[in-house]
């Protein structure tokens, strides 16, 4: 059986039993989630979420990227106008991951292959200091506009040998980030 047969038919057996098309668009949990694409790596599992509880968004090393961003502003528009303009911030969780390959990026020789053959700068996402790199991700969060004081955002570091995740930064509203000058760290690139 090929892979993409093998995915219908645990399709399959998902909708034979499927009862919740009656879950509303917002997350239950109110919370968002940006992680690795690393297929080890399923805040689902991790986290042990349940359908519907959590929108995940996942790029390269689970960093905080300008369409991250963007993302995350949308999606906040998009709730307040869909709740009458009530509060429309998340709960953001930054999750990265121990072995990540985003630790590769970071090579001067691959950074400059993939800037010269595809005009791809990875060079501010590549994971050097995963506790850092999670703190400049918070700090590219806090400099945002658009971001609402009332985000909370929060950062783990899942280990994929053991499957446990350690707090780097604990739950703290933007507004209380800002206020602490977070933006010591590089600012986003344009």
């Amino acid at each position: 059986m090929s892979t993409h047969n093998e995915l219908i038919a645990r399709n399959a057996r998902f909708a034979a039993t499927f009862d919740r098309g009656d879950m509303p668009i917002l997350p239950q949990l109110r919370t968002l989630i940006v992680t690795c694409v690393d297929a080890r790596v399923d805040p689902a599992h991790i986290l042990g979420l349940d359908l519907g509880e959590a929108i995940v968004t996942r790029n390269n090393g689970g960093r905080v990227t300008k369409a991250v961003i963007e993302e995350i502003v949308t999606l906040t528009v998009l709730v307040g106008a869909a709740t009458g303009g009530q509060e429309s911030a998340f709960n953001i969780v930054l999750l990265q991951h121990t072995s990540c390959g985003a630790q590769r990026l970071a090579d001067p020789q691959l950074q400059g292959m993939l800037q010269q053959k595809f005009g791809i700068d990875v060079s501010e996402y590549a994971i050097t200091d995963q506790a850092a790199d999670l703190m400049t991700d918070i700090s590219r969060l806090a400099n945002a506009p658009g971001m609402p004081d009332a985000m909370t955002v929060s950062a783990m570091l899942y280990d994929v040998a053991t499957g446990a995740v350690q707090e780097v930064a604990p739950v703290k509203s933007l507004a209380e980030y800002r206020a602490a000058n977070v933006d010591a760290a590089v600012p986003m690139a344009e």
